[in-house]
């Protein structure tokens, strides 16, 4: 088999994981990393936002060996009291399906992630966790411990970042192993969206899903690895920018969903290729400016920011079909997470035996985008059989 990265060219880049937060959808990601996996293409730093923080940790907290034997534990258990496939395939029936599967969830919980609180909220004393939320998660925390070895996390072999939201300031944090040291409590933190499940308390601080104010950690990926080098992110999101125009209010709930927590995917990715290419500019004039002005104090300034990186963005964007609503975020049943993990498997492999990845050389402009897969109609589910 070819070799994945190409030329010994490219053999120095150091291979990243961003993973967006989504929920149920984060099964998307596990098939993706399991197709990366198969291809050699192991991450160096993986950065997750939500259930990408829950993905991320299971990846850097594992050896690779076990690394997608854990990630299908997890997705097995959350999906494990919903295990009968939908009576028929057409999308009539699976709208009805993944609707009474998600209502299940939200009623009952997905083991070893959260379980409804009894008595409920309105029930509890204001201030308390019990009175802001209506799930409680102690079991993702139990479900962490197992699946996760912190120590490793923590061993600096594969970077861990994950963000979270400051509740009390509204500002954005990520917990980066590289800086301090990760616990299961800062991953339940970056998972933590309201008024579903409460707020985590680190070190006297209350943190909230960092899907709240952005679901993409790419942005802190490209600026946090100083000194830059040559990269080769893997971006795999949960939810399209692009999509339809709602004719329902239910479609209008889909889509605003999928608006919020997109999270501006390319125009983000835009402005990532912009800095990339003015920080190369500023690096390329160095070497012809005369010293008078390499020595002013703008110069001096402008230079600290300057990289000759070249970084590559490989954009993996879940595909909703035409049967899925909005509730797909908490549609834990185990056939749709099967189906989910499926298509990310399917377009990774699609992505790797594409001509533009496997002749691909490092971008002379400082950051190439390819998103091979956007063009391509939502897969078509499985037959079923009642």
């Amino acid at each position: 088999m070819a070799q994945p990265n190409g030329s010994a060219e490219k053999s120095t880049e150091k291979t990243v994981l961003v993973l967006q937060g989504g929920g149920a959808l984060g099964a998307y990601q596990a098939g993706a990393y399991e197709a990366l996996c198969s291809a050699g293409l192991d991450p160096e730093w993986v950065a997750g936002i939500s259930i990408g923080a829950i993905n991320s940790a299971i990846i850097a907290g594992n050896p690779p060996e076990r690394r997608v034997k854990r990630l299908r534990e997890f997705w097995d258990r959350v999906s494990s009291h919903l295990l009968l496939p939908p009576i028929s395939a057409d999308n009539a029936s699976r709208k009805i399906f993944n609707e009474t599967s998600a209502a299940l969830v939200a009623s009952t919980g997905a083991p070893g992630f959260f379980e409804p609180r009894y008595p409920p909220a309105l029930f509890m004393l204001p201030g308390t966790p019990q009175a802001i939320s209506v799930y409680d998660t102690t079991p993702l925390k139990k479900t962490l411990l197992e699946l996760v070895d912190f120590d490793l996390l923590n061993s600096g072999r594969v970077r861990c970042s994950v963000g979270a939201v400051e509740v009390a300031t509204g500002n954005q944090v990520y917990f980066d192993s590289a800086t301090e040291t990760i616990i299961p409590e800062h991953i339940m933190a970056s998972g933590a969206l309201p008024p579903g499940f409460p707020p985590v308390e680190i070190d006297g601080t209350l943190y909230w899903d960092g899907g709240i104010v952005s679901n993409t950690p790419l942005q802190y990926v490209l600026d946090g690895s100083l000194p830059r080098r040559d990269m080769c992110i893997f971006q795999v999101d949960l939810f399209s920018s692009q999509g339809t125009i709602p004719e329902t209010l239910f479609d209008v709930q889909t889509r605003e969903k999928e608006i919020r927590y997109s999270s501006r995917t390319r125009l983000n990715t835009d402005y990532s290729k912009l800095l990339q290419e003015l920080r190369r500019a500023v690096r390329r004039l160095d070497g012809v400016l005369p010293d008078e002005i390499k020595t002013s104090f703008d110069w001096k300034l402008l230079s600290t920011h300057s990289c000759d990186a070249a970084i590559t963005i490989v954009h993996l964007i879940h595909r909703r079909a035409v049967y899925s609503t909005q509730s797909n975020d908490y549609e834990f049943s185990r056939y749709t997470v099967n189906e989910h993990w499926r298509a990310g498997s399917d377009d990774v492999q699609r992505t790797l035996s594409n001509p533009a990845w496997i002749d691909r050389k490092p971008p002379s402009d400082g950051v190439m985008v390819l998103d091979l897969t956007k063009e391509l109609a939502p897969p078509p589910p499985p037959e079923t059989h009642s």
